[in-house]
């Protein structure tokens, strides 16, 4: 049974790395002032994050259908006999929901992944799928295993500006107000696939701390019994500098030593509610 995996680039695969990695990518669009936009294609994450700093209308929308059974039908001619397809949450976009409807047209030979996760967690998933295709597993288990850890992860975003959790409704004008003048940033977390309050702190080095401290109390207590191997740690954000990137994900690797840790940028579906300049990190379980 030759299974192919098949993700978006809502986790951290662009095209070019998802081929390196022998899996498939399907392309999110992104809508700036009406017009269409790939990410990676013909829209970088500059073009992306200044056209939200000139407050251009600016939204991401799921792959249409078409797209999405074209890239489908593409792999089988290829040779595959199943798929698994890993989506980014359903907490976050309609897009798997679509999927799986979709899926009902291939016999079973399509299955959707709805474990919830995004960023530097999606991406776990996909790589867990892809050692368990090795490995001799159908797509039917893979499935079935990566739903059962749906929840051995943590993503945790510290949001330099209220702005753009303004624009979204995700705090109201006076709080937005209040906390610019107070200096508070507020710290966010992904758990099940929705982005939900976390913690509010003043300044991002006090943000960076909570987030190393939410890591390290996942280690302690969720993930205590886990096998150090079976860990990844990640860091993340829509950082525009190099330099911040590194500084970032070394300052997480000092405090973690031992684990092997990647720095990778937010998706822009994410990016689009937070802005520029947010920092993150994630912790995920292996799924064997």
């Amino acid at each position: 049974m030759k299974v192919a995996v098949i993700t978006d680039c809502n986790s951290t695969f662009t095209q070019k790395t998802a081929k390196e990695n022998g899996i498939f990518c399907v392309d999110m669009p992104v809508i700036i002032d009406g017009e269409n936009f790939i990410q990676d294609v013909n829209l970088t994450s500059e073009m992306f994050y200044e056209a939200l700093e000139l407050d251009k209308d600016v939204s991401t929308s799921q792959p249409s259908p078409g797209s999405i059974m074209d890239l489908w039908d593409s792999v089988f001619e290829q040779g595959y006999d199943q798929i698994v397809y890993i989506p980014m949450s359903s907490g976050l976009s309609e897009a798997c929901n679509t999927a799986k409807l979709l899926a009902e047209d291939y016999d079973g030979r399509v299955k959707v992944v709805d474990n919830h996760r995004i960023s530097g967690t999606q991406t776990q998933s996909v790589l867990d799928a892809k050692e368990m295709a090795a490995n001799g597993r159908d797509a039917e288990y893979i499935q079935k295993r990566l739903d059962e850890t749906a929840y051995d992860q943590s993503i945790y975003i510290a949001v330099d500006t209220l702005k753009y959790l303004l624009k979204g409704g995700r705090v109201t004008p006076a709080g937005a107000a209040l906390g610019t003048v107070l200096g508070i940033k507020p710290v966010l977390t992904i758990q099940g696939g929705k982005l939900d309050a976390f913690a509010k702190v003043r300044g991002m080095k006090k943000c960076e701390s909570k987030i190393i401290d939410a890591i390290r109390s996942d280690l302690e207590n969720r993930f205590k019994d886990v096998n150090k191997e079976d860990i990844m740690i990640f860091t993340a954000g829509t950082l525009q500098s190099e330099e911040e990137c590194n500084n970032w994900n070394e300052l997480i690797r000092s405090e973690f030593p031992g684990f092997d840790i990647n720095y990778y940028p937010l998706s822009l579906s994410i990016g689009a509610h937070i802005g520029p300049g947010s920092i993150a990190a994630g912790i995920a379980i292996r799924t064997k």
